[in-house]
């Protein structure tokens, strides 16, 4: 059943690229990293094996007001299959995660996990790479008839053969309205001389660059080399002009509670959270559009339990599952038909998060919003480089 409220508490998950490290070898696509179609797949217990291993993001599902160790949603999937799920909170950092589990799958090793949720810019790698499998989607009916049809064919995998979205959310502006004083609706309105010092940027990387390419005009989903050092060359002058107060990770969200920043580049699922203690703080997809990124669900090579772990994921693309976990979480609902299901609801405060754009974008702003071609392991190194000495990495 859904919660009778919303709820709120989350934890970082799109977290800042601190160093190539782990990352660079990805990037380079080390030849003997690479497996074979052929060789991913290991054998397959799930017939006899009633379990499965999930790694995860902290505060990422349900959990029972009365009882934080429970997860409804998970545990009706137990109770309904009889399939026990070993769920490990154990994902804080796309590159630390990367580098955790990565010499298993460069030297075919189980890594002893059947599913991970990383984001959509890591999944890209690892598909690249050869490190997850390809999934059955005779065993997902719901995912082929409810995945969000903005998110079924991304660049890095199409089709989604092998990853399918968790959650989505967009990176878009956020801005204190009451304290500006006026509406941001364009990119570009970030440079406008009375925001001056008070403007901060996403430090990664990865979570930076696209929204930057839009207000530019640029088509994210097929973007260029000269695109990236543009948007460089604009973001130096800001910087040394002093018109750009900080990059961040997350932490912008308490410069903008605090009044230090008036706009920065944001994450919708943050609003969200934001808007419930200071109604003035607004998100925009701005005119010229915004990412839709997603944080996925693979299964990794060797993985001795893909069919459960296959069953577990369409299970979450039931309309009603997903709505109950949507109104929990508060990020873009990769299962539109979910709305239907909330808007149903009879807490009121439930049922209002059908109408939440930032939850279940509207058509009009769905039109604005694409999925940022990744950046191939050829560009990595370089374009790293660039960024982190922009950032101060």
């Amino acid at each position: 059943m859904l919660p009778t409220s919303p709820k709120a508490s989350r934890v970082s998950r799109r977290s800042l690229l601190l160093a190539l490290g782990g990352a660079a070898l990805a990037g380079c696509g080390v030849p003997a990293a690479y497996v074979k179609p052929g060789d991913r797949a290991g054998a397959d217990l799930s017939a006899t094996d009633r379990r499965l291993t999930w790694a995860n993001w902290p505060l990422y599902i349900d959990v029972d007001d009365e009882d934080e160790t429970r997860r409804p949603t998970l545990d009706a999937f137990e109770r309904r299959t009889g399939i026990s799920v070993d769920y490990v909170e154990e994902i804080n950092d796309n590159d630390e995660f990367f580098g955790k589990i990565s010499p298993s799958l460069m030297n075919h090793q189980q890594t002893d996990r059947d599913l991970i949720v990383i984001s959509d810019w890591m999944c890209a790698r690892f598909v690249r790479l050869g490190w997850v499998q390809e999934m059955d989607r005779t065993r997902q009916p719901n995912v082929t008839r409810y995945l969000d049809p903005l998110l079924r064919s991304p660049a890095f995998d199409p089709g989604r053969k092998f990853t399918v979205p968790w959650q989505s959310g967009i990176t878009g502006i956020a801005y204190n309205r009451r304290r500006l004083g006026r509406e941001i609706r364009q990119v570009s309105d970030l440079w406008s001389s009375d925001l001056k010092g008070r403007v901060s940027l996403l430090s990664g990387l990865d979570e930076a660059f696209a929204l930057l390419m839009q207000g530019n005009g640029v088509d994210i989903t097929k973007w260029t080399a000269d695109d990236f050092h543009t948007v460089c060359d604009q973001v130096e002058r800001q910087v040394d002009n002093g018109h750009i107060r900080r990059f961040t990770g997350n932490d912008y969200i308490k410069d903008l509670s605090s009044g230090d920043v008036l706009a920065c580049q944001a994450y919708s699922g943050d609003v969200i959270q934001l808007q419930a203690d200071d109604p003035d703080i607004e998100f925009v997809v701005p005119e010229e559009g915004a990412e839709l990124w997603s944080e996925s669900l693979m299964v990794p090579n060797l993985a001795r339990h893909k069919t459960n772990a296959e069953r577990l994921i369409d299970y979450y693309y039931e309309p009603e599952v997903a709505a109950e976990l949507a109104a929990w979480v508060n990020y873009v609902c990769p299962v539109p038909a979910a709305q239907d299901v909330l808007a149903s609801a009879k807490d009121e405060e439930t049922a209002a998060l059908a109408e939440d754009p930032l939850i279940f974008p509207d058509s009009a702003m769905r039109e604005r919003l694409a999925i940022a071609r990744d950046i191939t392991g050829e560009e990595r190194v370089g374009f790293a480089r660039r960024w982190n000495t922009l950032v101060g990495l």
